[in-house]
Protein backbone atom coordinates (compact mmCIF):
# COMPACT_ATOMS: atom_id res chain seq x y z
CA UNK A 1 0.00 0.00 0.00
CA UNK A 2 1.54 3.28 -1.11
CA UNK A 3 0.87 6.57 0.70
CA UNK A 4 -1.41 7.57 -2.17
CA UNK A 5 -3.41 4.38 -1.74
CA UNK A 6 -3.56 4.92 2.02
CA UNK A 7 -4.84 8.44 1.42
CA UNK A 8 -7.64 7.02 -0.70
CA UNK A 9 -8.36 4.48 2.05
CA UNK A 10 -8.74 7.33 4.57
CA UNK A 11 -11.12 9.18 2.24
CA UNK A 12 -13.12 5.98 1.78
CA UNK A 13 -13.47 5.73 5.56
CA UNK A 14 -14.76 9.31 5.66
CA UNK A 15 -17.22 8.55 2.87
CA UNK A 16 -18.50 5.48 4.70
CA UNK A 17 -19.00 7.50 7.88
CA UNK A 18 -20.98 10.10 5.92
CA UNK A 19 -23.09 7.43 4.23
CA UNK A 20 -23.80 5.85 7.63
CA UNK A 21 -25.00 9.20 8.97
CA UNK A 22 -22.29 9.47 11.65
CA UNK A 23 -20.62 12.46 10.02
CA UNK A 24 -22.32 15.34 8.25
CA UNK A 25 -19.49 16.80 6.19
CA UNK A 26 -18.37 17.23 2.62
CA UNK A 27 -15.82 14.55 1.81
CA UNK A 28 -12.52 16.37 1.17
CA UNK A 29 -10.68 15.97 -2.10
CA UNK A 30 -7.59 14.57 -0.42
CA UNK A 31 -6.29 13.32 2.90
CA UNK A 32 -2.66 14.02 3.75
CA UNK A 33 -0.72 11.15 5.33
CA UNK A 34 2.74 11.69 6.78
CA UNK A 35 5.15 9.96 9.13
CA UNK A 36 3.95 10.05 12.76
CA UNK A 37 5.09 13.06 14.76
CA UNK A 38 6.34 13.16 18.36
CA UNK A 39 4.13 11.01 20.55
CA UNK A 40 2.78 9.15 17.54
CA UNK A 41 3.18 5.53 16.53
CA UNK A 42 2.70 3.21 13.58
CA UNK A 43 3.73 3.71 9.97
CA UNK A 44 1.71 6.78 9.00
CA UNK A 45 -0.44 9.45 10.60
CA UNK A 46 -3.20 11.77 9.37
CA UNK A 47 -4.90 14.86 10.77
CA UNK A 48 -8.14 14.27 8.88
CA UNK A 49 -10.17 14.12 12.11
CA UNK A 50 -8.93 17.55 13.18
CA UNK A 51 -9.72 18.85 9.71
CA UNK A 52 -13.32 17.59 9.82
CA UNK A 53 -14.14 18.32 13.47
CA UNK A 54 -15.44 21.87 12.99
CA UNK A 55 -17.58 21.24 9.87
CA UNK A 56 -18.93 18.06 11.51
CA UNK A 57 -19.84 19.95 14.69
CA UNK A 58 -18.22 17.26 16.83
CA UNK A 59 -15.07 17.02 18.96
CA UNK A 60 -12.00 15.93 17.03
CA UNK A 61 -11.56 12.89 19.29
CA UNK A 62 -15.10 11.75 18.49
CA UNK A 63 -14.49 12.16 14.75
CA UNK A 64 -11.20 10.29 15.10
CA UNK A 65 -12.90 7.38 16.86
CA UNK A 66 -15.56 7.18 14.14
CA UNK A 67 -12.88 7.00 11.46
CA UNK A 68 -10.63 4.69 13.49
CA UNK A 69 -13.25 1.94 13.50
CA UNK A 70 -13.62 2.07 9.73
CA UNK A 71 -9.92 2.38 8.98
CA UNK A 72 -9.15 -0.64 11.15
CA UNK A 73 -11.41 -2.72 8.88
CA UNK A 74 -9.58 -1.69 5.70
CA UNK A 75 -7.47 -4.22 3.84
CA UNK A 76 -3.76 -3.84 4.55
CA UNK A 77 -4.29 -1.94 7.82
CA UNK A 78 -3.15 -3.77 10.95
CA UNK A 79 -4.00 -1.23 13.63
CA UNK A 80 -5.18 2.36 14.12
CA UNK A 81 -4.44 4.35 17.27
CA UNK A 82 -5.77 7.79 18.22
CA UNK A 83 -3.24 10.06 19.95
CA UNK A 84 -3.18 13.67 21.09
CA UNK A 85 -6.13 15.87 20.14
CA UNK A 86 -7.21 13.48 17.38
CA UNK A 87 -4.29 12.23 15.32
CA UNK A 88 -4.94 8.90 13.60
CA UNK A 89 -1.82 6.70 13.65
CA UNK A 90 -1.99 3.86 11.15
CA UNK A 91 0.04 0.65 11.20
CA UNK A 92 0.11 -1.42 8.03
CA UNK A 93 0.20 -5.19 7.76
CA UNK A 94 3.74 -6.54 7.83
CA UNK A 95 3.48 -7.88 4.31
CA UNK A 96 2.49 -4.44 3.04
CA UNK A 97 5.59 -2.54 1.94
CA UNK A 98 4.69 1.09 1.15
CA UNK A 99 8.27 1.86 0.13
CA UNK A 100 8.49 -0.86 -2.52
CA UNK A 101 5.01 -0.04 -3.83
CA UNK A 102 5.80 3.64 -4.27
CA UNK A 103 9.20 2.93 -5.82
CA UNK A 104 7.63 0.56 -8.35
CA UNK A 105 5.08 3.20 -9.29
CA UNK A 106 7.76 5.83 -9.84
CA UNK A 107 9.89 3.42 -11.88
CA UNK A 108 6.93 2.48 -14.06
CA UNK A 109 5.91 6.07 -14.79
CA UNK A 110 9.38 7.54 -14.96
CA UNK A 111 9.51 11.27 -15.67
CA UNK A 112 5.71 11.31 -15.93
CA UNK A 113 5.28 10.30 -12.29
CA UNK A 114 2.90 12.78 -10.69
CA UNK A 115 1.10 13.72 -13.90
CA UNK A 116 -2.66 13.92 -13.48
CA UNK A 117 -5.89 15.24 -14.98
CA UNK A 118 -6.70 18.17 -12.67
CA UNK A 119 -6.88 20.49 -15.69
CA UNK A 120 -7.90 17.95 -18.32
CA UNK A 121 -9.43 19.62 -21.37
CA UNK A 122 -8.95 23.14 -19.98
CA UNK A 123 -7.20 26.03 -21.71
CA UNK A 124 -5.43 28.37 -19.29
CA UNK A 125 -4.92 31.83 -20.77
CA UNK A 126 -1.96 33.67 -19.27
CA UNK A 127 -1.46 37.39 -19.82
CA UNK A 128 1.87 38.70 -18.59
CA UNK A 129 3.75 42.01 -18.75
CA UNK A 130 6.98 42.42 -20.69
CA UNK A 131 9.28 41.54 -17.79
CA UNK A 132 11.87 38.77 -17.42
CA UNK A 133 10.50 37.15 -14.27
CA UNK A 134 6.96 37.13 -15.60
CA UNK A 135 8.22 35.47 -18.79
CA UNK A 136 10.11 32.76 -16.89
CA UNK A 137 7.22 32.05 -14.50
CA UNK A 138 4.78 31.85 -17.41
CA UNK A 139 7.05 29.38 -19.21
CA UNK A 140 7.15 27.14 -16.13
CA UNK A 141 3.37 27.39 -15.66
CA UNK A 142 2.85 26.27 -19.27
CA UNK A 143 4.86 23.13 -18.54
CA UNK A 144 3.05 22.49 -15.25
CA UNK A 145 -0.39 22.90 -16.80
CA UNK A 146 0.62 20.29 -19.36
CA UNK A 147 1.30 17.78 -16.57
CA UNK A 148 -2.35 18.03 -15.55
CA UNK A 149 -3.82 17.46 -19.00
CA UNK A 150 -4.42 21.13 -19.77
CA UNK A 151 -3.01 23.61 -22.25
CA UNK A 152 -1.75 27.09 -21.48
CA UNK A 153 -1.41 30.07 -23.80
CA UNK A 154 0.73 33.15 -23.13
CA UNK A 155 -0.04 36.69 -24.27
CA UNK A 156 1.57 40.01 -23.38
CA UNK A 157 -0.20 43.14 -22.33
CA UNK A 158 -2.59 44.55 -19.78
CA UNK A 159 -4.49 43.70 -17.72
CA UNK A 160 -2.06 40.96 -16.69
CA UNK A 161 -3.31 37.94 -14.73
CA UNK A 162 0.19 36.68 -13.91
CA UNK A 163 2.37 39.40 -12.44
CA UNK A 164 5.09 38.25 -10.02
CA UNK A 165 7.22 40.87 -8.28
CA UNK A 166 9.75 41.94 -10.93
CA UNK A 167 13.42 41.06 -10.68
CA UNK A 168 15.47 43.96 -9.31
CA UNK A 169 18.14 43.46 -11.98
CA UNK A 170 19.02 41.36 -15.00
CA UNK A 171 19.58 37.72 -13.87
CA UNK A 172 21.40 36.71 -17.07
CA UNK A 173 24.92 36.95 -15.53
CA UNK A 174 24.00 34.04 -13.24
CA UNK A 175 23.70 31.70 -16.21
CA UNK A 176 20.49 30.04 -17.45
CA UNK A 177 19.97 27.50 -14.66
CA UNK A 178 20.79 29.69 -11.67
CA UNK A 179 18.89 32.60 -13.22
CA UNK A 180 15.72 30.54 -13.64
CA UNK A 181 16.02 29.18 -10.09
CA UNK A 182 16.51 32.70 -8.69
CA UNK A 183 13.28 33.78 -10.40
CA UNK A 184 11.19 30.66 -9.73
CA UNK A 185 12.13 29.59 -6.19
CA UNK A 186 10.70 32.64 -4.35
CA UNK A 187 6.92 32.98 -4.05
CA UNK A 188 5.44 35.34 -6.69
CA UNK A 189 4.84 38.06 -4.08
CA UNK A 190 8.48 37.94 -2.88
CA UNK A 191 11.23 39.94 -4.53
CA UNK A 192 13.83 37.57 -6.01
CA UNK A 193 17.48 37.85 -4.99
CA UNK A 194 19.74 38.17 -8.01
CA UNK A 195 23.01 37.41 -6.24
CA UNK A 196 26.00 35.12 -6.59
CA UNK A 197 24.62 33.04 -3.70
CA UNK A 198 22.86 30.95 -6.33
CA UNK A 199 26.24 29.88 -7.72
CA UNK A 200 27.87 28.90 -4.44
CA UNK A 201 28.42 25.15 -4.14
CA UNK A 202 27.52 24.85 -0.48
CA UNK A 203 24.71 23.54 1.64
CA UNK A 204 23.30 27.05 2.05
CA UNK A 205 22.38 27.09 -1.67
CA UNK A 206 19.09 25.19 -2.27
CA UNK A 207 19.76 24.80 -6.01
CA UNK A 208 23.12 23.23 -5.28
CA UNK A 209 21.54 20.77 -2.82
CA UNK A 210 18.98 19.65 -5.40
CA UNK A 211 21.48 19.23 -8.23
CA UNK A 212 24.09 17.67 -5.96
CA UNK A 213 21.59 15.08 -4.71
CA UNK A 214 20.70 14.17 -8.30
CA UNK A 215 24.35 13.88 -9.35
CA UNK A 216 25.14 11.73 -6.30
CA UNK A 217 22.28 9.38 -7.15
CA UNK A 218 23.46 9.03 -10.73
CA UNK A 219 26.98 8.29 -9.48
CA UNK A 220 25.62 5.59 -7.16
CA UNK A 221 23.83 3.95 -10.09
CA UNK A 222 27.03 3.93 -12.15
CA UNK A 223 29.09 2.50 -9.33
CA UNK A 224 26.46 -0.12 -8.49
CA UNK A 225 26.70 -1.27 -12.11
CA UNK A 226 30.47 -1.62 -11.69
CA UNK A 227 29.84 -3.76 -8.63
CA UNK A 228 27.53 -5.96 -10.67
CA UNK A 229 24.11 -5.10 -9.26
CA UNK A 230 21.20 -2.88 -10.19
CA UNK A 231 18.15 -1.39 -8.54
CA UNK A 232 15.24 -3.60 -7.58
CA UNK A 233 12.34 -2.49 -5.35
CA UNK A 234 11.93 -4.43 -2.12
CA UNK A 235 12.52 -4.25 1.63
CA UNK A 236 15.32 -1.77 2.19
CA UNK A 237 16.24 -2.92 5.68
CA UNK A 238 16.40 0.58 7.14
CA UNK A 239 14.55 0.87 10.43
CA UNK A 240 14.82 3.28 13.34
CA UNK A 241 16.66 1.88 16.35
CA UNK A 242 16.72 2.72 20.03
CA UNK A 243 18.26 6.13 20.62
CA UNK A 244 18.12 6.95 16.91
CA UNK A 245 16.45 10.03 15.53
CA UNK A 246 14.34 10.30 12.42
CA UNK A 247 17.44 10.70 10.24
CA UNK A 248 19.26 7.76 11.84
CA UNK A 249 21.38 9.68 14.32
CA UNK A 250 22.15 8.97 17.94
CA UNK A 251 20.58 11.44 20.31
CA UNK A 252 23.08 10.50 23.01
CA UNK A 253 26.04 11.27 20.74
CA UNK A 254 24.84 14.73 19.83
CA UNK A 255 22.86 13.55 16.81
CA UNK A 256 25.65 11.95 14.82
CA UNK A 257 26.54 8.48 13.66
CA UNK A 258 29.42 6.64 15.35
CA UNK A 259 32.72 7.43 13.66
CA UNK A 260 31.61 10.91 12.51
CA UNK A 261 32.87 14.00 14.27
CA UNK A 262 30.51 16.65 15.59
CA UNK A 263 31.67 19.02 12.84
CA UNK A 264 31.12 16.48 10.10
CA UNK A 265 27.65 15.57 11.40
CA UNK A 266 26.67 19.21 11.16
CA UNK A 267 28.16 19.65 7.69
CA UNK A 268 26.92 16.84 5.41
CA UNK A 269 28.24 18.57 2.30
CA UNK A 270 31.79 18.76 3.66
CA UNK A 271 32.18 22.50 3.12
CA UNK A 272 32.63 23.82 6.65
CA UNK A 273 35.28 26.48 7.04
CA UNK A 274 35.88 25.12 10.53
CA UNK A 275 37.49 22.09 8.91
CA UNK A 276 40.50 24.24 8.16
CA UNK A 277 39.50 24.69 4.53
CA UNK A 278 39.01 20.97 3.95
CA UNK A 279 36.03 18.73 3.42
CA UNK A 280 34.91 17.00 6.61
CA UNK A 281 33.34 14.12 4.74
CA UNK A 282 36.12 13.63 2.24
CA UNK A 283 35.03 11.39 -0.62
CA UNK A 284 31.35 11.99 0.04
CA UNK A 285 32.03 15.34 -1.57
CA UNK A 286 33.10 13.71 -4.85
CA UNK A 287 30.20 12.11 -6.63
CA UNK A 288 32.09 10.21 -9.30
CA UNK A 289 35.74 11.11 -9.24
CA UNK A 290 38.05 8.13 -9.35
CA UNK A 291 38.55 4.38 -9.30
CA UNK A 292 35.83 2.35 -7.70
CA UNK A 293 36.21 0.96 -4.20
CA UNK A 294 34.33 -2.30 -4.31
CA UNK A 295 33.62 -5.04 -1.83
CA UNK A 296 36.82 -6.42 -0.42
CA UNK A 297 38.78 -3.22 -0.98
CA UNK A 298 40.65 -2.39 2.17
CA UNK A 299 41.75 0.94 3.54
CA UNK A 300 44.75 0.84 5.89
CA UNK A 301 42.83 2.99 8.36
CA UNK A 302 39.09 2.33 7.87
CA UNK A 303 38.11 4.88 10.49
CA UNK A 304 39.82 7.87 8.93
CA UNK A 305 38.13 10.50 6.77
CA UNK A 306 39.34 10.23 3.21
CA UNK A 307 40.24 12.70 0.50
CA UNK A 308 40.16 16.34 1.70
CA UNK A 309 38.65 18.84 -0.70
CA UNK A 310 39.06 22.60 -1.00
CA UNK A 311 36.40 24.32 1.09
CA UNK A 312 36.56 27.58 -0.83
CA UNK A 313 35.64 25.85 -4.06
CA UNK A 314 32.90 23.72 -2.53
CA UNK A 315 32.80 19.94 -2.55
CA UNK A 316 32.41 19.72 -6.32
CA UNK A 317 35.38 21.76 -7.52
CA UNK A 318 35.13 21.19 -11.30
CA UNK A 319 32.30 23.73 -11.54
CA UNK A 320 34.22 26.45 -9.70
CA UNK A 321 37.01 27.89 -11.75
CA UNK A 322 40.05 29.58 -10.36
CA UNK A 323 40.59 27.22 -7.45
CA UNK A 324 42.55 24.05 -7.02
CA UNK A 325 41.66 21.23 -4.67
CA UNK A 326 44.14 20.86 -1.85
CA UNK A 327 44.37 17.13 -2.59
CA UNK A 328 43.16 14.82 -5.36
CA UNK A 329 39.68 13.48 -4.85
CA UNK A 330 39.43 10.09 -3.19
CA UNK A 331 37.87 6.94 -4.60
CA UNK A 332 34.48 7.41 -6.20
CA UNK A 333 31.62 7.12 -3.80
CA UNK A 334 33.79 5.51 -1.14
CA UNK A 335 32.06 5.91 2.18
CA UNK A 336 34.11 7.42 4.98
CA UNK A 337 32.33 5.41 7.66
CA UNK A 338 33.47 1.86 8.40
CA UNK A 339 30.79 -0.80 8.76
CA UNK A 340 29.53 -1.09 12.34
CA UNK A 341 27.33 -3.90 13.46
CA UNK A 342 25.35 -1.57 15.69
CA UNK A 343 25.46 1.55 13.54
CA UNK A 344 21.94 2.83 12.87
CA UNK A 345 20.82 3.69 9.37
CA UNK A 346 18.26 6.27 8.24
CA UNK A 347 14.57 5.48 8.19
CA UNK A 348 12.97 5.90 4.74
CA UNK A 349 9.89 7.73 6.03
CA UNK A 350 11.28 11.29 5.69
CA UNK A 351 11.89 10.53 2.00
CA UNK A 352 8.73 8.51 1.45
CA UNK A 353 6.46 11.40 2.41
CA UNK A 354 7.69 13.97 -0.16
CA UNK A 355 7.93 11.33 -2.90
CA UNK A 356 4.31 10.35 -2.29
CA UNK A 357 3.28 14.01 -2.20
CA UNK A 358 4.80 14.77 -5.61
CA UNK A 359 1.56 14.26 -7.60
CA UNK A 360 -0.28 16.60 -5.24
CA UNK A 361 2.47 19.23 -5.46
CA UNK A 362 2.36 19.16 -9.27
CA UNK A 363 -1.42 19.57 -9.25
CA UNK A 364 -1.25 22.48 -6.80
CA UNK A 365 1.58 24.17 -8.70
CA UNK A 366 -0.36 23.89 -11.97
CA UNK A 367 -3.78 24.96 -10.72
CA UNK A 368 -2.43 27.86 -8.65
CA UNK A 369 0.16 28.93 -11.25
CA UNK A 370 2.85 28.58 -8.61
CA UNK A 371 6.08 26.95 -9.84
CA UNK A 372 7.68 28.05 -6.56
CA UNK A 373 5.72 25.24 -4.89
CA UNK A 374 7.53 22.71 -7.06
CA UNK A 375 10.93 24.35 -6.51
CA UNK A 376 10.58 24.21 -2.73
CA UNK A 377 9.31 20.63 -2.95
CA UNK A 378 12.46 19.59 -4.82
CA UNK A 379 14.56 21.01 -1.98
CA UNK A 380 12.54 18.90 0.46
CA UNK A 381 13.14 15.75 -1.61
CA UNK A 382 16.87 16.46 -1.89
CA UNK A 383 17.24 17.08 1.84
CA UNK A 384 15.36 13.84 2.58
CA UNK A 385 17.36 11.62 0.21
CA UNK A 386 20.88 12.80 1.10
CA UNK A 387 21.05 10.97 4.48
CA UNK A 388 20.11 7.73 2.69
CA UNK A 389 22.88 7.81 0.09
CA UNK A 390 25.81 6.63 2.27
CA UNK A 391 23.87 3.41 2.97
CA UNK A 392 23.20 2.46 -0.66
CA UNK A 393 26.46 0.79 -1.72
CA UNK A 394 28.18 -2.07 0.13
CA UNK A 395 31.08 -1.05 2.34
CA UNK A 396 34.33 -2.92 2.91
CA UNK A 397 33.75 -6.69 2.95
CA UNK A 398 30.00 -6.37 2.40
CA UNK A 399 28.53 -8.06 -0.65
CA UNK A 400 25.65 -6.53 -2.63
CA UNK A 401 22.38 -7.75 -1.12
CA UNK A 402 18.68 -7.40 -1.82
CA UNK A 403 18.62 -4.53 0.67
CA UNK A 404 21.30 -2.67 -1.30
CA UNK A 405 19.32 -3.16 -4.51
CA UNK A 406 16.17 -1.86 -2.80
CA UNK A 407 17.98 1.17 -1.37
CA UNK A 408 19.37 1.95 -4.80
CA UNK A 409 15.86 1.70 -6.25
CA UNK A 410 14.56 4.15 -3.62
CA UNK A 411 17.42 6.56 -4.30
CA UNK A 412 16.83 6.33 -8.05
CA UNK A 413 13.12 7.03 -7.50
CA UNK A 414 14.10 10.23 -5.72
CA UNK A 415 16.46 11.02 -8.60
CA UNK A 416 13.59 10.57 -11.06
CA UNK A 417 11.47 13.06 -9.12
CA UNK A 418 14.35 15.55 -8.90
CA UNK A 419 15.16 15.28 -12.61
CA UNK A 420 11.52 15.53 -13.64
CA UNK A 421 10.90 18.52 -11.40
CA UNK A 422 14.00 20.38 -12.59
CA UNK A 423 12.99 19.72 -16.19
CA UNK A 424 9.56 21.25 -15.57
CA UNK A 425 11.29 24.34 -14.22
CA UNK A 426 13.53 24.45 -17.30
CA UNK A 427 16.67 23.65 -15.31
CA UNK A 428 19.30 21.05 -16.17
CA UNK A 429 19.64 17.96 -13.94
CA UNK A 430 23.36 17.10 -14.23
CA UNK A 431 24.71 13.58 -14.42
CA UNK A 432 28.02 14.85 -13.05
CA UNK A 433 28.99 17.85 -10.98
Amino acid sequence: MTPAELSRTVLHAVRRAVDDGELSVTVPERAVVTEPGPGGCGDFATTIALQLARPAGQPALRVAEILRIRLAEAEGVRDVVVTGPGFLNISLDEQVDPVAGLVREIREKGARYGYGDALAGQVVALRVPYEVRAEVVADAVVRLVGTQGGRATVEHGEPANLRPVPAPEDPAPLGPDAARWALLHPAPHDRPRITADHLIQRESNPLFRVRYAHARIRALSRNAARLGFSAEPGPIGLVPQLGVGISGTYARSGGRRPGVSTEAAGDPFGTSASAGGHSLLGTLAHADAGPLVGPGSADPDPGRLLGPANADSGPLDPLNTGTTPSAPPGPADALPLPPHANTPTPTPLPLLTPLAAHPRILAVAATRRAPDRLARHLVTVADAVLPLLPCVLPVGEEKPSAAHRARLALAEAAGTVLAGGLSLLGIDAPEHL
